[in-house]
C-alpha cells in the first residue's frame, strides 16, 4: 500500500466506484459511485431503503464490500471495521450520539489518548487540551462536566470535537438534527460551515429539505441501491429533487388532500374522554373521536400532545376524567385494558417503546395479535405466515423477508411494521405519536396515504405530529394543545399558517 497523499480542493479525498453488496435476498447497493470532496458539505439523500446507510456502513467499515472500490486520499482501502476507516481519517457523528455519558466532556473527547504523566492519568493537561479542541470550534463547554448534564446537541458538539481530535479528514453526520431545536441546529450548522472552511470534507444525512438546501454544497441521490446521480445543491430544485429520490414526480401528498376531503356524518364517538388529565402535564380536556375520523393533536413540544395520547391509551394513569368507548364506560388504567377494547397506540419513540430490534419481522408484525390472544395460546405457524404475508404487500414494507431482524431495516420500513403490527388487531380507534418522524418524504406520503385510508373505511385516528402541514393535509379536525390546556379545536379548513398562530397566542385558557 502506497502512503497516502491529500487531495487538492477539485481531487476526491474519498471516491466509492461500483460499490457492490449484497445481503441475502437483497442488493444492497448495486454498482454505486460515490465521491467527497475536502472543504464541502456533501447530502447523501434517498428515500428509506434506498442504501444511504448502507453507503455509510460500507465506507466506515461496517460492511465488507463485495465488489468494487474506495480509495481515501489516493489510496485504496478494504476495511475489515470501523478502527480501520477510523486510521484512515474517516469519524461518524451518529442521531444517538454514541459517548460515554457518565465520563466527563474531556474523557470523551480524549478517551484512549489521555495524557499521562508518572504513568498515570493527568487531568490538568487533559482538561487543557480538552478546552483548546473545544476553543477551535468556540464550543463554550466546560471540560470537566459531565458529558450526561449535557442536552443532546451539546453531545453531538462533543462527538465531533472528538472527531477532529483524531485529525479526521472525513466528518459522516448521520441523521445529527433530528432531535435538535432551531438554534440548536443552527449552532451545528455554524460548527460544520467553520470545519467545511478548515477543509473538512463533511456527508451530510439529513430528511429534513429545508436543511440541506441550507447547509450542503452538492448532493448525491440514491434509489432502489442504485446512484441516480450527483448535483450542486443550488442547481437542484425541490421538485427534481423528490423525482430524482422516487423515480416519478411528488404527487401523492396532493392524492392524500383528495383522499381525506370526504364528508361523513359524525357518528357516535368510538371513544369519549372527559375531563381526562394528569396535572402539571395535561389538565383536564375532553376529546372524542368518531370512526372515520381523524383528529389531530397540534401543539409545541411540552404542549401535552404526548402526554395526552398516553393518558388516553392507558400508558400513563390518568388522575381525573373518565372514558367511554362505544358508549359503555371502561376503565383504561393500562395498555392491556386499551388493547382489549380495541385500542392501538405507536409511541415517537419506536427504537426503545416500539420494535424488539432483535426479533425478526414476523415476530414484530404478530407481537399486539399474540399479547391480546395471551402468550398461553400461541397463533399456529400458518395463521402467522400468512398474517405475516398479507401486511408485508399491503404496507410494501422492504425486503420482503420475514425472518429479517427488524432493527436491520429503514426507519420508514421499521415504521411501517409497527403500523401492520397494529392493522393485525383490527383496531377501532388507532393512536399515532410522530409516526413519520425521521423518514423520507416517499415512505411519509405512503404513511399517510394509509391513514387517509384506514379513516376512509371507518377507523377512528389520533394524529400527532410537529409538521404543521401535515397535520392539516391529514386531519378532520385539530385540537391546538398550549401548556397542557386544549386552547381550541378547528376544522380542516385551517391553515398551517393559522395553525401557527393559535399555537403560539391562542386564547387563554
Amino acid at each position: 500500500m502506497t502512503a497516502p497523499r491529500c487531495a487538492t480542493a477539485d481531487e476526491p479525498v474519498v471516491t466509492m466506484h461500483a460499490v457492490t453488496i449484497d445481503f441475502p435476498g437483497v442488493r444492497a447497493l448495486d454498482g454505486v459511485d460515490f465521491r467527497l470532496l475536502p472543504g464541502e458539505i456533501h447530502a447523501l439523500m434517498g428515500e428509506n431503503g434506498a442504501g444511504k446507510s448502507t453507503l455509510i456502513k460500507a465506507l466506515t467499515g461496517v460492511y465488507d464490500i463485495d465488489d468494487g472500490q474506495i480509495t481515501v486520499d489516493g489510496v485504496e482501502h478494504r476495511f475489515t471495521g470501523p478502527g480501520q476507516a477510523q486510521d484512515a481519517g474517516i469519524s461518524t457523528v451518529y442521531q444517538e450520539v454514541n459517548l460515554c455519558t457518565n465520563l466527563t466532556v474531556a474523557e470523551n473527547i480524549l478517551l484512549g489518548r489521555e495524557p499521562r504523566r508518572f504513568g498515570r492519568i493527568d487531568l490538568p493537561a487533559m482538561n487543557r487540551r480538552a478546552l483548546q479542541l473545544l476553543g477551535e470550534l468556540d464550543i463554550t463547554v466546560e471540560p470537566s462536566s459531565t458529558l450526561g448534564e449535557h442536552p443532546i446537541a451539546v453531545q453531538q458538539l462533543v462527538a465531533i470535537v472528538r472527531a477532529m481530535a483524531v485529525k479526521a479528514r472525513v466528518l459522516i453526520l448521520d441523521e445529527p438534527t433530528s432531535s435538535l431545536d432551531a438554534e440548536e441546529v443552527a449552532e451545528l450548522f455554524r460548527v460544520m460551515r467553520r470545519l467545511r472552511d478548515a477543509g473538512t470534507a463533511i456527508l451530510f444525512v439529513s430528511h429534513f429539505l429545508d436543511q440541506v438546501y441550507e447547509i450542503s454544497d452538492r448532493m448525491t441521490v440514491l434509489r432502489n441501491g442504485r446512484r441516480v446521480g450527483e448535483y450542486p445543491t443550488a442547481s437542484m430544485d425541490r421538485v427534481a429533487l423528490v423525482g430524482a429520490m422516487l423515480g416519478r414526480e411528488l404527487d401523492l401528498l396532493d392524492e392524500i388532500v383528495d383522499t381525506v376531503a370526504h364528508t361523513h356524518p359524525r357518528a357516535e364517538p368510538v371513544l369519549q374522554a372527559t375531563g381526562i388529565g394528569r396535572e402539571p402535564r395535561v389538565h383536564p380536556v375532553d376529546i372524542d373521536v368518531c370512526a372515520g375520523e381523524v383528529v389531530g393533536l397540534a401543539g409545541l413540544l411540552g404542549s401535552g400532545r404526548t402526554e395526552l395520547a398516553r393518558l388516553v391509551f392507558g400508558a400513563d394513569r390518568a388522575t381525573s376524567g373518565q372514558v367511554v368507548i362505544d358508549g359503555k364506560p371502561a376503565r383504561l388504567r393500562s395498555p392491556r385494558a386499551a388493547i382489549a377494547k380495541r385500542l392501538a397506540f405507536t409511541s415517537e419513540d419506536r427504537k426503545r417503546e416500539g420494535i424488539v430490534g432483535e426479533l425478526s419481522v414476523r415476530d414484530n408484525l404478530v407481537l399486539a395479535l399474540q399479547a391480546r390472544r395471551g402468550f398461553a395460546r400461541p397463533l399456529a405457524r400458518k395463521t402467522k405466515d400468512e398474517l405475516v404475508s398479507r401486511y408485508l404487500e399491503a404496507l410494501d414494507i422492504r425486503p420482503r423477508r420475514p425472518d429479517t431482524l427488524v432493527k436491520d431495516l429503514s426507519g420508514g420500513n421499521q415504521q411501517k411494521v409497527l403500523l401492520a403490527r397494529w392493522l393485525i388487531t383490527k383496531p377501532r380507534l388507532l393512536i399515532l405519536d410522530e409516526p413519520t418522524r425521521g423518514i423520507d418524504v416517499g415512505a411519509k406520503a405512503q404513511i399517510q396515504k394509509l391513514v387517509a385510508e384506514l379513516a376512509a373505511d371507518g377507523m377512528g385516528v389520533v394524529f400527532i405530529s410537529a409538521e404543521l402541514d401535515e397535520v392539516v393535509r391529514i386531519s378532520d379536525r385539530i385540537m391546538v394543545l398550549r401548556d397542557g390546556y386544549c386552547i381550541t379545536q378547528v376544522g380542516r379548513e385551517c391553515t398551517a399558517e393559522e395553525l401557527t398562530a393559535l399555537i403560539a397566542g391562542g386564547s387563554e385558557p
